[in-house]
């Protein structure tokens, strides 16, 4: 058994004050980094490879980072630190943690417990007066070449490998077949002591009984008990681990989808909106070639351009006929159970209802905005031959502030049938043909569970 050696270099004592002359830190000679105790250095030699320390009075540079507690032994640490997380503010905690390093008594316990490790006997204690020299620390326990398979030594020999390497081969592996022994004498051909008697303590020299059919047979179970219990808790963490990974994957699929629906959504309620602009345009043209051709014939006729007020009055009553006459049709249907509810238009009120929740800055600007609605259409099918509740101007405070400023309230009223005003006077007006109380009534129906149930637009 080879035996891990730090090596500490002794250099000249640094300039202290006697404050500070005890030892802080242990210091690579190598690479310059400062470590806190032996076992550091031991860790530090053992992955670089470097063995050349010295004490230092400087001790161990703490910074540590205000954001996430990290802390950094170096300036480049800390650089490299900044650098991946962003953090930039540091602590100096170097003297809150100092202390001395006791080189000799931490070399003194390595040392000891590498040679229990190695089974080498442990070193005499000296006494007063025994001197310094280190031949006097003996093992006072006779030495002696250890027991081996006797077989197998013999056929060692035979095979061309000296008694020692054959010994020691047999004592490392304590193995019963020859192959293992010979790979081991392969794989430490090059130690220098390969060829040397190997002795050990008379207590430790005896060979380990094999063990019985029995014996065996039971160990054999245990191990494959143990196998066994260990692969089942593996697969239980593997489909811990997959059925996490399964519910991730779900909810990232449900979200992706959610965001597609509202996606396509929206894109659905901008084409329809584009669309009636588009169509109110076209009204407003062909009315305004009407009204050009209007005032032609009356200038025709020697009349003039605008209408006389008792025409005005003539063309108020033949609207308010028509949609007296359309009003009794729907009656007549009513009773004759001919009614079509238009359940198509208010599914696409619903959706506009539902966009104008998720969009609203928060939950009283959309519970506002639907009490507002709800007011309007009540005003209308409580007076739906009243000019002034079938009509809202644009410009009014109250209009703006609860409904127009919320996205999706003036697609809303649109949708219902409200008709934005051409003539400049900025108002939507419901014409009184376009009156259904059907229509109110569905509408207003589901702008109430737009304002009771929770679960509006999620479900």
């Amino acid at each position: 058994h080879g035996l891990d050696v730090v090596v500490f270099v002794a250099l000249s004592p640094p300039v202290a004050s006697p404050a500070m002359s005890a030892a802080l830190s242990l210091r690579c000679n190598t690479c310059g980094v400062q470590l806190r105790s032996v076992a550091e250095a031991q860790v530090h030699g053992e992955s670089t490879g470097h063995s050349d320390f010295a004490e230092s009075t400087e001790a161990v540079l703490n910074l540590s980072c205000v954001a996430c507690g990290k802390p950094c032994r170096s300036e480049t640490e800390k650089d490299i630190h900044s650098k991946r997380t962003g953090h930039l503010e540091f602590v100096d905690r170097t003297h809150e943690q100092v202390s001395t390093v006791d080189t000799a008594n931490e070399m003194k316990a390595i040392g000891e417990e590498m040679r229990d490790d190695a089974g080498l006997p442990a070193k005499k204690e000296k006494k007063e007066g025994d001197g310094d020299d280190d031949s006097m620390d003996v093992d006072t326990e006779e030495q002696v070449e250890p027991e081996v398979d006797t077989e197998l030594l013999t056929e060692l020999q035979t095979m061309g490998f000296t008694r020692n390497k054959s010994v020691r081969a047999l004592h490392a592996t304590g193995t019963s077949n020859v192959e293992q022994a010979v790979n081991w004498i392969v794989d430490h051909e090059s130690d220098t002591d390969i060829d040397l008697p190997l002795l050990v303590s008379k207590s430790k020299s005896k060979k380990k009984p094999p063990l019985t059919k029995e014996e065996a047979r039971v160990a054999g179970e245990e191990l494959r008990k143990a196998m066994t219990a260990k692969k089942q808790k593996e697969e239980r963490e593997l489909e811990k681990v997959r059925e996490q990974e399964r519910i991730r994957s779900g909810k990232e699929l449900l979200k992706a989808k959610k965001g597609n629906d509202d996606l396509e959504l929206k894109r659905n309620l901008e084409t329809r909106r584009i669309e009636k602009e588009e169509a109110k345009r076209a009204k407003a043209r062909i009315m305004a070639k009407l009204d050009e051709d209007r005032i032609d014939r009356r200038r025709k006729l020697g009349l003039p351009d605008e209408l006389t007020e008792e025409e005005k009055a003539k063309e108020k009553e033949r609207h308010e006929k028509k949609a007296d006459e359309a009003r009794a049709e729907q009656e007549k249907k009513a009773k004759a159970g001919l009614v079509v509810k238009p359940v198509g238009k208010v599914e696409e009120l619903r959706k506009i209802l539902v966009v104008i929740k998720k969009n609203a800055s928060s939950e009283e600007a959309s519970n506002t905005c639907f009490k507002t609605l709800l007011l309007y259409l009540g005003n209308v099918a409580k007076n739906p031959g009243e000019d002034k509740f079938r009509t809202l101007k644009l410009t009014n405070g109250a209009f703006q502030k609860r409904v127009d400023s919320c996205d999706g309230g003036r697609l809303f009223l649109e949708t219902f049938g409200f008709v934005l005003d051409t003539s400049g006077k900025e108002t939507l007006t419901l014409p009184m043909e376009s009156v259904d109380l059907l229509l109110l009534q569905m509408t207003g129906a589901a702008i109430n569970d737009a304002l009771t149930n929770p679960f509006f637009g999620v479900l």
